[in-house]
């Protein structure tokens, strides 16, 4: 295992951001840290490398950053979880709620791989809802998803009570009393 990378330190936080109250974690300042991005992709491969995963899914837009390049190391298929209206074509749709609304994703049907393990990334996962919603869409497909993956994880918005009967690894995770 290579040497431990502190995200901590790379990771920007910005307060009231996006209203008031809210700490914004921002992956930005891993992307243009080199070392920090090329940690995390290995740290991935690392840990998926040789399992039962058939292919990747990544959600909109900054799951793709991660995803993509496990997809390529892992020589296998990466399926997309676009915002609903963005794919054309046959899709599965899953509507899920948010703090402030409704929202929904779509997955294409012929890019499900059918009785093949899928592993769901995110950049971060916070409360859970989108990784969610495209784990049923992938189920309802005839995929498995046992792994749920995302570089952050902000366990005090309870991410674990939606993503029950998964494992769920993260690199770094922030508590409220890691805030």
């Amino acid at each position: 295992m290579e040497s431990e990378f502190d995200l901590d330190k790379v990771i920007r936080k910005i307060p009231n951001y996006p209203k008031g109250g809210i700490l914004f974690f921002d992956i930005t300042s891993i992307l243009t840290n080199p070392q920090a991005f090329s940690y995390c992709i290995d740290r991935m491969v690392e840990i998926y490398k040789g399992t039962d995963v058939a292919a990747v899914a990544g959600i909109e837009s900054r799951g793709f950053l991660f995803s993509a390049p496990l997809a390529d190391r892992l020589d296998i298929p990466l399926i997309l979880v676009r915002k609903a209206g963005k794919l054309p074509g046959d899709t599965w749709r899953q509507d899920y709620q948010l703090e402030y609304g409704m929202e929904a994703v779509e997955i294409h049907k012929s890019d499900i791989p059918r009785d093949k393990e899928v592993l769901l990334i995110d950049d971060l996962i916070a409360t859970g809802g989108t990784l969610s919603a495209a784990k049923t869409i992938l189920e309802k497909g005839g995929a498995t998803v046992k792994n749920v993956f995302g570089v952050i994880g902000l366990t005090f918005l309870s991410f674990q009570k939606k993503l029950q009967g998964v494992k769920v690894t993260t690199l770094i995770s922030y508590s409220d009393e890691s805030l």
